[in-house]
């Protein structure tokens, strides 16, 4: 039903562009005939409009994949450097959830493991919303950053890096099986502000699938039950994810986004001194705006990162459609 509705959908935006485009075209005309130049201008305003709504739905075409209208799973985990690379983590968090929220998305946090000093040493959340894993999957992999940092007396330059994973959640019509005695069970106090309850009793709990090495972790809830229930979803996500890389022969690439969180790995640059600049390394795009990246406007990397996996390299322009 879901597929369904989307495809009503897709086709009544077509027809209801077709349709504007051929009324606002005969406007044109009839102002032109009448030497009406405020008709005109009101038709080309509405051409301008429509033109921005057929980009965005020219993105969504490329949103196509088997799991990409599902909700998400998003971990962040600092790399090497210690407090640098630890706020540079919580940085990318709040960069996504900001993205999420601007798209009206539901943000659940799952586990965050503070820093010693500042930051985060990873964090796991749940976005959920249509085409939430079709348009964070462009982001897995390892994020740069240079800037002067706060914690340096001297005011040194450091680069940092921090790692993004994205999988999707799996819903029920897809079966993943795990045998249980493939998979190590441990539980631990969980981190926290503390209260009555938290750090008192072992309810986080962290699964290790054995014959691949994938871990998660949850510590969301209050009893260990039901956290236990959801780690279990979150590494069945897992599993399938690396089965979806599998058949989209992305296996190489997704190997290189595990591997070790620094030079030579990252997808994206964000500098902040001594000018400003964040740039995508996969698809050449890049901005100025650093303060609106990091306020969560991604939406032009994302794109630029979906069509590249679609045709290889950027759609045709809307304005070179004759």
């Amino acid at each position: 039903m879901r597929e369904r509705q989307e495809l009503e959908d897709g086709i009544a935006a077509v027809k209801g562009m077709t349709q504007a485009l051929e009324d606002n075209i005969g406007l044109i005309e009839l102002g032109v005939e009448e030497g009406d130049n405020g008709v005109i201008a009101e038709a080309e305003a509405a051409l301008r409009s429509m033109q921005g709504e057929a980009k965005a739905r020219q993105v969504e075409t490329l949103l196509s994949g088997e799991a990409d209208a599902n909700d998400t799973y998003l971990e962040v985990h600092a790399g090497a450097g210690g407090t640098e690379s630890q706020d540079w983590a919580s940085m990318l968090l709040r960069m996504y959830t900001r993205w999420a929220e601007k798209h009206g998305f539901k943000i659940e946090y799952l586990e965050e493991t503070q820093g010693e000093e500042a930051g985060i040493k990873s964090a796991t959340i749940q976005i959920s919303g249509h085409n939430a894993y079709g348009w964070l999957k462009t982001e897995a992999g390892v994020h740069r950053l240079v800037r002067i940092s706060p914690f340096d007396s001297n005011a040194r330059r450091h680069t940092s890096f921090s790692s993004v994973a994205i999988f999707p959640v799996v819903d029920n019509s897809i079966k993943i099986d795990i045998a249980e005695s493939d998979v190590r069970v441990d539980t631990m106090r969980s981190g926290g502000a503390g209260g009555q309850h938290v750090n008192k009793t072992e309810s986080a709990v962290r699964l290790t699938h054995i014959p691949t090495g994938v871990a998660v972790v949850c510590q969301a809830g209050r009893s260990q039950h039901k956290n236990k229930a959801q780690a279990w979803d979150m590494l069945r996500a897992r599993l399938y994810e690396i089965e979806l890389k599998k058949r989209e022969q992305q296996a190489a690439a997704d190997q290189a986004a595990k591997t070790d969180i620094g030079w030579g790995h990252q997808i994206r640059s964000y500098v902040l001194q001594p000018y400003q600049m964040v740039k995508d390394l996969r698809t050449g795009v890049q901005t100025s705006d650093t303060s609106g990246v990091l306020d969560g406007d991604l939406d032009e990397f994302m794109a630029a990162t979906l069509a590249q996996r679609a045709f290889g390299a950027p759609p045709p322009s809307i304005e070179d459609v004759d």
